[in-house]
């Protein structure tokens, strides 16, 4: 498990657990649609957190949620990221952990609000203690789960007319997507890999609801159908060769440099209906492991495959 997917995959399989962009590039790097933050009025509540002022040092230890952050144009009032928060570029990355989160180190940086995806360790209650406010943003089951986190930080942050136009446009950029979608007799399978290990997601997950949009049938659901493993069973080969399915998505060509070449050379896949047809599908591992506004990006890969085959 030392490898990143693994990892990416155990934390997000924690998460689900416990809760259970081309809006593109230019959503994140562009500034955001002109708002009122400037005037914003405090306090704020969303939930159980009420901020007396707007936060100028904020520190987000989950990638999606800094992606969200920039993308409605409270990119200035971040102070510090975690360790895997690699988009946008400009992003200050730290050494804190979200995996690991230490109420220490955390507190050693005097943030305003503390953004995170999931309570390890009773972080929450620690940095409670602490008197710095925390927001969560566990891991998105469907699209409205992401749509809200993305304008609650608009609310917090002094940028809601930005984060409503943010999510606004994924919204009407997904539409648009699906609409032209061909309508078939019969769905195409897929198969989406989180790693070698042959890790997969169900379609009670929240990357398993944007293949259901799609139209997709996820070969994956039987082998969770009970729900014991949260959405995200190991397969094995032989199931996966029995299934045959007419897609394979790979999650991890970044981290593991799978690809269409080593997908056929594992034993008994050269069969596969998606091995022949060329419609083994890679895929950015850090965007197909998010719920932020790049989501419209993944999308539009899926889609584009998906469109290649007739009905």
């Amino acid at each position: 498990m030392s490898r990143r997917t693994p990892r990416i995959f155990a934390a997000t399989l924690a998460v689900a657990a416990l809760a259970l962009g081309a809006c593109a590039e230019k959503t994140a790097d562009e500034p955001a649609a002109s708002g009122s933050s400037a005037t914003a009025s405090y306090p704020v509540t969303v939930g159980s957190l009420t901020l007396d002022k707007r936060p100028e040092k904020i520190i987000s230890l989950s990638p999606t949620a800094t992606e969200m952050l920039f993308a409605i144009g409270a990119g200035p009032q971040v102070s510090a990221v975690d360790d895997q928060s690699n988009y946008p570029a400009d992003a200050p990355k730290s050494d804190l952990s979200g995996f690991q989160p230490n109420a220490e180190a955390i507190a050693g940086k005097s943030p305003d609000l503390v953004v995170l995806a999931n309570d390890t360790n009773k972080i929450v209650d620690q940095l409670g203690k602490l008197k710095i406010p925390v927001y969560l943003t566990p891991a998105a089951i469907t699209l409205d789960d992401s749509y809200r986190q993305i304008t609650e930080l608009g609310t917090l942050t002094g940028h809601a007319d930005q984060a409503t136009d943010v999510a606004s446009r994924m919204k009407d950029d997904i539409a648009k997507l699906v609409k032209d979608l061909p309508q078939r007799a019969e769905k195409l399978t897929y198969y989406h890999e989180l790693g070698p290990e042959l890790y997969s997601v169900t379609s009670k997950t929240f990357m398993g609801s944007l293949y259901s949009q799609v139209g997709l049938a996820n070969i994956a659901d039987p082998a969770d159908a009970d729900g014991k493993n949260g959405g995200y069973p190991q397969l094995s080969q032989e199931f996966i060769v029995k299934a045959n399915p007419d897609f394979v998505f790979l999650a991890d060509s970044k981290c593991c440099q799978q690809n269409a070449d080593s997908v056929k050379a594992r034993s008994g896949w050269a069969g596969l209906t998606a091995v022949k047809n060329n419609q083994v599908v890679p895929l950015d591992d850090d965007i197909a492991s998010r719920w932020g506004p790049r989501v419209v990006d993944l999308l539009r890969v899926i889609i584009d495959a998906v469109a290649k085959v007739p009905a």
